[in-house]
């Protein structure tokens, strides 16, 4: 017989430890379901407005800052539906006089050579005149100026920017952290930023709580979370870098209430990509956002400049893809999405209506009661009794 402590006379075996030992579960929308309690009321009575940076907003919709969603003119269209939208400042509006005719090449062009029309295209100059008129656009067709930039851009344009009128700016990145490194150039001090801003500074994306916390200890007006689940993007699989995001915006949304409790001030949440059904919306909702962010289901509007395509841009890169682009095709007006009527059976239409009736069902009168409602795990939830639905 063998002794398992080893060979005669030798030590015992050391204990052997893997990364994948304390490996945490993680959730998608696919995994969880919202249980009903012991209340409902009427979809009427559910309220879903609120202040977002001092911004009031009708619905919790924000539109992503990508060329194939936002131009001034969707960004009007949003807000007369009671969202807001963000524009790129990095985008193709903000380097061409008429960025009409590039958005249409890239629409149509071939699936082989639209990366190096892409790039082509992003390397214009962005330029300062575009840039102010685009805030002048924006709030000529009635909306308020968000607008996004990079953090290497944002200390040139945030100022600009505010000069100019904007009323709120985002800095956006793949991975949004507190302490940035680097040897090459001086970076972006977030803190140093937010408080010579004259206007609220918003800061994404994150999936980390710890790393929320200090972004609001820093002076974030809001955290935007989610790192790879919009239907462009390719950071998951060009990068590997993900948390899904169910676990994403519950994990932040419980940084933003400690840090509530610690300073008395309220940081909202954006969950930001990964929806395009009405449940999923009022998953990410329960699990703690106060604001969803669309792309790819809003890019499927009339209004939208992608004609009918979306592409990601948070990563511009040089050697890697912009992210990939879809094709999600045009559907019909953004109130249709927004508020419908649905003509199909998905979900994917009237996500408002689906969100006040969710919210309805589980006895959720606002924003924030519905962030407190019962989440469970259910993986079987989508396919259970389903069959004839899918194909058989």
């Amino acid at each position: 017989m063998i002794d398992q402590r080893g060979a005669p006379g030798s030590q015992p075996l050391p204990a052997f430890r893997s990364r994948l030992d304390a490996i945490r579960s993680t959730y998608g929308f696919e995994d969880v379901s919202l249980a009903p309690g012991t209340s409902t009321i009427e979809p009427a009575d559910v309220d879903l407005a609120q202040s977002f940076c001092g911004i009031d907003l009708a619905i919790p919709v924000l539109a992503s800052a990508m060329d194939a969603v936002v131009d001034p003119m969707f960004a009007g269209a949003l807000a007369r539906l009671g969202g807001l939208a963000i524009l790129n400042l990095e985008g193709i509006q903000t380097r061409y006089d008429d960025p009409a005719e590039v958005l249409e090449r890239i629409a149509s062009a071939p699936d082989d050579e639209v990366q190096h029309l892409l790039s082509e295209a992003y390397a214009a100059p962005i330029r300062d005149e575009l840039v102010a008129r685009r805030l002048e656009e924006i709030r000529a067709a009635g909306s308020k100026a968000a607008v996004a930039a990079t953090p290497g851009a944002a200390r040139k344009w945030g100022p600009f920017c505010a000069e100019h009128g904007a009323d709120l700016f985002l800095v956006q990145s793949q991975v949004s952290s507190a302490r940035h490194l680097a040897r090459g150039y001086d970076p972006l001090s977030l803190e140093d930023f937010t408080r010579f801003m004259p206007i609220p500074v918003a800061v994404g994306n994150t999936t980390k709580a710890e790393a929320a916390f200090q972004l609001m200890e820093q002076g974030a007006a809001a955290v935007f979370v989610g790192v790879g689940p919009g239907a462009a993007c390719t950071t998951r699989e060009v990068l590997g870098i993900g948390i899904p995001q169910v676990t994403a915006v519950a994990d932040v949304a419980g940084a933003r209430d400690a840090y509530l409790e610690r300073t008395g001030r309220y940081v909202p949440v954006v969950a930001d990509g990964g929806m395009r059904r009405g449940g999923e919306l009022a998953k990410a909702i329960a699990a703690g956002a106060d604001v969803v962010m669309l792309g790819s289901p809003l890019a499927r509007a009339a209004e939208a400049p992608g004609r009918g395509v979306n592409w990601g841009m948070a990563a511009p890169s040089p050697v890697l893809p912009r992210g990939t682009r879809i094709k999600v095709g045009t559907v019909g007006s953004l109130e249709v999405i927004l508020f419908g009527p649905a003509t199909v059976t998905d979900g994917s239409q009237n996500l408002m209506g689906a969100l006040r009736q969710s919210m309805a069902a589980l006895g959720a009168r606002t924003i924030r009661e519905m962030q407190g409602v019962e989440i469970v795990y259910a993986p079987s939830v989508t396919t259970e009794g389903k069959s004839w639905q899918r194909g058989r």
